[in-house]
């Protein structure tokens, strides 16, 4: 194979594997967000400004849309897998930095700029917005250092 016809198919392997990752990173945090906070601990719905039932439709949605990035990020991993293109690290990078990213998304533009809910509804929720995002912050820097360090390096 010539040497371009090769650098194309590393870097379009490169996306996929970034892109795999940040799907799935981004269905993972989803479903943890849903489960833990929307089910078990119950501090809120997707949509808290109207009627709890509502709020459960617009959490039905959420996991919908959750399940919709998983099982899309999986189908992107297994196309990979069969092409023999898959790179653990830059994938589990991927999952770091979609995760992170829509946490932070979520900490920052859902609750506080559109303010459709509140991690928890507490006199002082700071606390909880600032543990959240620093955990957000945390994954996406880590996610982004696994990404840069495994643009540089030729893959396996």
């Amino acid at each position: 194979m010539p040497k371009p016809m090769k650098q194309e198919l590393r870097h379009l392997y490169l996306k996929r594997n970034l892109w795999s990752g940040v799907l799935v990173g981004v269905g993972i945090a989803a479903f943890l967000d849903e489960v833990l906070f929307h089910q078990l601990l119950q501090w809120h719905h997707f949509y808290d400004k109207s009627t709890r039932t509502i709020g459960i439709i617009s959490d039905g949605i959420f996991h919908a849309f959750g399940w919709f990035a998983s099982v899309s990020g999986m189908f992107l991993l297994a196309d990979l897998k069969s092409r023999r293109g898959w790179w653990g690290k830059r994938w589990l990078g991927g999952i770091l930095l979609g995760s992170g990213a829509f946490q932070l998304y979520d900490g920052t533009i859902q609750h506080k700029w559109m303010r459709i809910h509140q991690i928890r509804y507490v006199e002082n929720v700071y606390i909880y917005d600032s543990v959240w995002n620093a955990i957000a912050i945390l994954l996406v820097i880590c996610g982004a250092v696994l990404v840069y360090r495994t643009g540089q390096r030729r893959q396996p």
